[in-house]
């Protein structure tokens, strides 16, 4: 699988103008063994998206994780927009410790794309996970989260 990271970067910048407003950083988006895809965005540490407590707000930590989840969707299925619109069906995050400063969110493909596509093709609509997990830059896990899609044909 081949992935223009420059493209799928516009396209979620262009798709998801809160991801502009948060300052996400787009870090990685990058092909991995056996059909998978993993995308790695940044949050800058700013005032303007902190807690009570100093830290990256929660709606703030979800926003990344969910805008990592999708880099994740465009690079697998980027090719299908013309046949299917993705969509978050539903996510769950668990907020594990107190992140400080910038974090980062890396999101993996829950599936083998070829897999999702094939669903597709066959008349289905496919359901698909993607994991995803915040950190703070040295590598300290804080939250853990599964964004759950779909490819809804048009």
């Amino acid at each position: 699988m081949t992935i223009d990271s420059r493209q799928v970067v516009a396209g979620m910048l262009e798709a998801v103008p809160f991801a502009r407003t948060l300052g996400i950083e787009f870090v990685e988006v990058a092909p991995e063994a056996e059909g998978g895809v993993r995308a790695v965005v940044r949050l800058p540490d700013s005032p303007a998206t902190h807690n009570h407590i100093g830290g990256p707000h929660a709606g703030a930590l979800f926003t990344l994780g969910e805008t990592a989840s999708g880099a994740v969707v465009l690079a697998a299925f980027g090719q299908l927009l013309d046949w299917a619109v993705p969509l978050a069906v539903r996510a769950e995050i668990a907020y594990r410790k107190l992140a400080m400063g910038p974090v980062l969110a890396t999101a993996r493909l829950g599936r083998p794309a070829a897999e999702v596509t094939e669903e597709l093709a066959a008349g289905r609509r496919p359901e698909f996970p993607v994991a995803v997990q915040i950190a703070t830059e040295d590598g300290k896990p804080t939250s853990e989260m599964t964004v759950i899609w779909t490819l809804r044909p048009n």
